[in-house]
């Protein structure tokens, strides 16, 4: 394979105006294609449990996803420091596509969750390598910052149209269509990368390049092993198998840590944890994505079970949330690069998802919906504000040498996050609902009757809440009562998880304050092409 370096441009930039739209078209369909999995998967996923049933799987469905993402992203992205971003990122596309029309096949829980943690496998390669294509296609970061707006457009028409899909097809074509809407746009992702995006690489690498592959297993024993732990405390306390997952999660950190100290090759460099910018801006990625990747999985669930929505009303109600992340995005590119101070904007938009959070935390049912959109639109732009300035500060603060995995690691960090946010807030809305819905049928002498509502899901399938109001009525119990109670008690326990994300984001502003003072400069450095 021949390497050369490749002419930079007097705008900053690898390629001609030309060449660099159509790579960054290339590359911002790949991002749609995880964006719109998100969406319409989140506003779907209600009813998808009620079909599937297994309520104690709910949070496993968005956890297995982002669990073999946040591992398989730090791999890639280090891997495509090494040989170029290209043959992982049209790997990626092939593996998150194939994943799909599985999850759509799906014919109990345990099988999509399966199918999720391979579409995950997909989607942690997708990330860890499709957001380094930007700096190795735009080296000066104020360049990058503006060519940036074509993903977050990208992000937009995915987010705008996702939930309102993802209502509409589960409505009217069923649930399974959510996920084969990723074939179209799977293929069209995969023709502009194979034809457009160049295989680009920061350095020419001597002879063969000896992977980390000790680092990669130590990277899954520990986050698996941690994932394992979150879910399976707060449901069964701290059980002798509990206990072995912690020790071995911590046991596979110090491992790890000393692996990664004399490993000529190191998967995770952990100098870059010794730097104080790049340190405080992981910790960012983490408290920011448990706060939206709450609000995200638990909203629909919400609207839909605890104030009585359609899957169609609920997707116009979340819509504005991930439009305005999109919205946000775009004018943080305009605004970031003018002021003096661009830290100012990680306080500004850490505010704003607190104060959407603690809205949403308390509001009721009678709420106006337009009160709800806005209080979608302020979280929304809040995200916009804050996790593409991490992106950037953090390759900014990485250098060249590490570009792939510091930019990876904030978004497999950012997944942690999400990890803890979806596990954290279903434990709590599985227990608090059990023990209202308990407390409720005690009362009315029904106890008997807790399996039939046991499952929250039997608030969004109108069916069977008809069928079971009449076995109810017909035994001599007010049926509509239990199911309003029943509704009361999942709206508490879904006020509270989300209550927990408005705090992580309150300590969010609190350490905002670490990250050192950021100076977008221009940098041109080189970068080589192999062809």
């Amino acid at each position: 394979m021949a390497v050369h370096t490749a002419a930079h441009h007097s705008s900053g930039q690898v390629l001609p105006f030309r060449e660099s739209l159509l790579a960054m078209l290339g590359v911002s369909f790949v991002t749609m294609l995880v964006a719109l999995d998100q969406t319409v998967v989140g506003t779907a996923l209600p009813t998808i449990v009620a079909e599937l049933r297994g309520f104690e799987l709910y949070a496993w469905v968005a956890t297995s996803y982002l669990l073999a993402s946040v591992i398989t992203v730090p791999i890639f992205g280090r891997l495509g420091d090494y040989y170029g971003r290209k043959p992982f990122l049209i790997a990626s596309i092939v593996v998150f596509t194939g994943a799909s029309v599985l999850c759509g096949m799906a014919n109990s829980m345990l099988f999509l969750v399966i199918a999720r943690g391979l579409q995950g496998i997909g989607g942690g390669m997708l990330v860890g390598t499709a957001f380094a294509c930007i700096p190795d296609l735009f080296p000066d970061s104020v360049v990058r910052l503006r060519w940036q707006v074509l993903m977050s457009s990208a992000f937009g028409i995915a987010n705008a149209v996702g939930p309102s899909l993802g209502g509409f097809l589960t409505q009217y074509a069923g649930w399974r269509s959510v996920f084969y809407v990723n074939l179209p746009v799977g293929l069209l992702s995969l023709l502009f990368v194979l034809r457009y995006l160049p295989h680009l690489r920061q350095t020419a690498h001597v002879g063969r390049m000896r992977l980390d592959w000790p680092g990669a297993l130590l990277i899954a024993i520990v986050l698996g092993s941690l994932q394992l732990f979150v879910e399976m405390v707060p449901k069964h306390g701290l059980t002798p198998t509990a206990a072995g997952l912690l020790v071995a999660s911590v046991a596979g950190g110090y491992a790890l840590w000393r692996w990664e100290l004399r490993s000529p090759h190191a998967i995770l460099p952990v100098d870059m944890f010794r730097n104080p910018g790049l340190n405080a801006l992981f910790t960012l990625a983490v408290l920011g994505g448990f706060s939206m990747f709450s609000l995200l999985f638990y909203a629909p669930l919400l609207f839909q079970g605890g104030f009585g929505m359609s899957p169609k009303e609920a997707g116009l109600v979340i819509t504005p949330l991930v439009v305005f992340i999109t919205i946000g995005s775009i004018a943080n590119g305009r605004i970031v690069s003018r002021i003096r101070n661009p830290n100012l904007m990680l306080y500004v938009g850490f505010t704003m998802i607190a104060c959407a959070c603690i809205a949403i935390a308390i509001a009721t049912r009678s709420a106006p919906r337009s009160m709800l959109m806005t209080v979608m639109i302020v979280g929304g732009l809040g995200l916009g504000f804050v996790m593409p300035n991490l992106t950037v500060f953090a390759q900014q603060t990485a250098g060249r040498e590490h570009l792939g995995i510091a930019t990876a690691l904030l978004q497999s960090l950012r997944m942690i996050g999400g990890m803890f946010g979806t596990a954290l807030t279903g434990t709590l809305v599985s227990h608090l609902y059990a023990n209202g819905v308990r407390g409720a049928l005690t009362a009315d002498n029904a106890a008997h009757w807790f399996p039939q509502l046991a499952d929250p899901q039997i608030l969004i399938n109108r069916d069977a809440q008809t069928s079971l109001i009449g076995e109810l009525a017909h035994a001599g119990h007010n049926g509509e009562a239990l199911l309003e109670a029943a509704r009361d008690a999942l709206v508490g326990a879904i006020h509270l998880g989300i209550a927990v994300a408005a705090a992580i984001a309150v300590v969010a502003i609190w350490q905002s304050r670490r990250v050192p003072p950021i100076r977008l400069r221009r940098r041109v450095e080189p970068t080589v092409q192999a062809d």
